[in-house]
């Protein structure tokens, strides 16, 4: 899918220059090390055990933070509130968001992914179906892309099961607002239309970053992430800041006070750890010693 697509699907892409995913978290007073592991969502599971350093993470740590507790995103509140943001407002309808060529394209793009008739989408907002869209296309093209296995799950089920606490950086509701609730109706169709304008590419793009996080390539995968189109599928300004810079700037202010209360594991999708902006050096700035683990 196109850049801004793959970043609003739960936004988990590894960048890092020193090409790794596990980070030691120490000084500034912390009795214990804490520990920052960036997933990407196309992962398989066993990409954990190619990192050495990882049971020690784990055994060092008592609780396991994620972006969201992810068992409040399957409960039955949850789901329901997900589902009423994914409704378009009664006084727009989907077909008005596009010109006439392009709808009959992306209802045309609709009916040979989805299997559907876009008017039996017709009151879901352009997001909910860019969402389900490509989670079909990943795991039509992804191999081992299972949506029910899920690197973020996987360390909190892992810490409930010992007893650790499991805690958020955000909230699910704030979670349902990056996806549903953050651009305007017609951005969202721009968008949708972007990403059926070009599948193939898209699909490609998912194979090359896929490939270059299970090697730890993260150069390659700033690399992917860094390239633009030059048209209105780029990024508009403002967009990544709130995607990711505002998010890691909230989050970091938040961490100081979960380590000095336990050793953590703080588990986030990957894409907010580099980057002057990012969550490791955001860190770093406040004085801690941020060490890549090997």
């Amino acid at each position: 899918m196109k850049k801004l697509l793959g970043i609003l699907l739960f936004i988990s892409i590894a960048l890092s220059a020193n090409a790794q995913l596990l980070w030691k978290v120490s000084g500034k007073g912390l009795e214990k090390p804490s520990y920052i592991f960036g997933t990407y969502h196309l992962s398989p599971l066993s990409i954990k055990d190619s990192i050495a350093a990882m049971p020690q993470a784990m055994n060092e740590t008592t609780q396991v933070y994620g972006e969201v507790v992810m068992s409040e995103m399957a409960t039955p509140a949850f789901m329901q509130s997900m589902q009423q943001q994914m409704m378009m407002p009664k006084d727009t309808t989907l077909q008005s968001l596009f010109t006439p060529e392009q709808y009959e394209e992306v209802g045309k793009a609709v009916k040979e992914n989805m299997m559907v008739d876009i008017a039996m989408l017709a009151q879901l907002k352009p997001a909910a179906i860019n969402q389900q869209l490509v989670v079909l296309l990943y795991m039509k093209h992804t191999p081992g892309f299972n949506p029910q296995e899920q690197l973020d799950t996987y360390f909190q089920q892992q810490a409930g099961q010992q007893g650790k606490k499991v805690g958020g950086l955000e909230t699910a509701q704030s979670q349902i607002d990056i996806l549903f609730n953050s651009q305007t109706l017609q951005r969202q169709a721009n968008l949708l239309y972007c990403a059926i304008s070009d599948i193939e590419k898209g699909i490609d793009q998912s194979k090359r970053l896929i490939a270059a996080y299970e090697k730890q390539d993260l150069d390659a995968m700033l690399q992917l992430m860094e390239e633009r189109d030059g048209n209105s599928c780029d990024p508009l300004p403002g967009e990544m800041e709130a995607l990711l810079d505002n998010r890691n700037k909230a989050w970091v202010e938040k961490m100081p006070a979960i380590m000095t209360e336990a050793p953590t594991l703080f588990v986030v999708g990957a894409g907010h750890l580099p980057g002057d902006n990012g969550v490791l050096n955001l860190l770093k700035q406040q004085g801690y010693t941020v060490e890549a683990m090997k």
